[in-house]
């Protein structure tokens, strides 16, 4: 996995002002975090290709997607990269990861029902290379994806 290179506690300020308020003029930002509108403005530029997918923020539910399932899936590894590329055509396949362990991949996937949910985890499994899979509906988020709690324990940290 990539490593980028690491935020240092203006960006980490920043960040956490974003995540206040999300639509902070430059301005405001700069008279929040202490720094000049010029400086501020750098730094967001800098960060924006960084800071991930817009779209992490949607909620599928609100595109009429309110079922969520993992799939864990054993693949025979000469077809993996295969497999990733077909995984990604799918359209309700929104997050693929690597694993360790028992199962190589985990497939998160939205759907619009039930059976929805049943036609795509039967083209997982009946795509060449996938020698199995298990599939668990995702009941409540109890935790939304977070890194607020990250940003502030490391800026803590770093001015310690």
């Amino acid at each position: 996995m990539p490593t980028a290179e690491p935020l240092d506690d203006i960006d980490i300020r920043l960040l956490l002002a974003l995540q206040d308020e999300p639509r902070a003029t430059v301005v405001a930002l700069a008279d929040r975090v202490g720094l000049s509108r010029n400086t501020v403005q750098a730094r967001l530029a800098k960060l924006e290709p960084r800071l991930g997918a817009f779209e992490r923020r949607i909620d599928p539910s609100t595109l009429g997607y309110p079922l969520t399932a993992f799939i864990t899936v054993q693949v025979t590894q000469q077809h993996l990269d295969r497999l990733a590329a077909e995984l990604a055509e799918i359209p309700e396949v929104v997050e693929v990861f690597g694993l360790t362990g028992d199962s190589d991949l985990l497939v998160r996937v939205v759907a619009t029902d039930a059976d929805q949910l049943y036609r795509i985890a039967g083209r997982i499994l009946d795509t060449p290379g996938v020698e199995r899979t298990n599939f668990s509906l995702a009941m409540r988020t109890l935790v939304e994806f977070r890194l607020t709690p990250l940003l502030a324990d490391k800026l803590r940290a770093d001015s310690q």
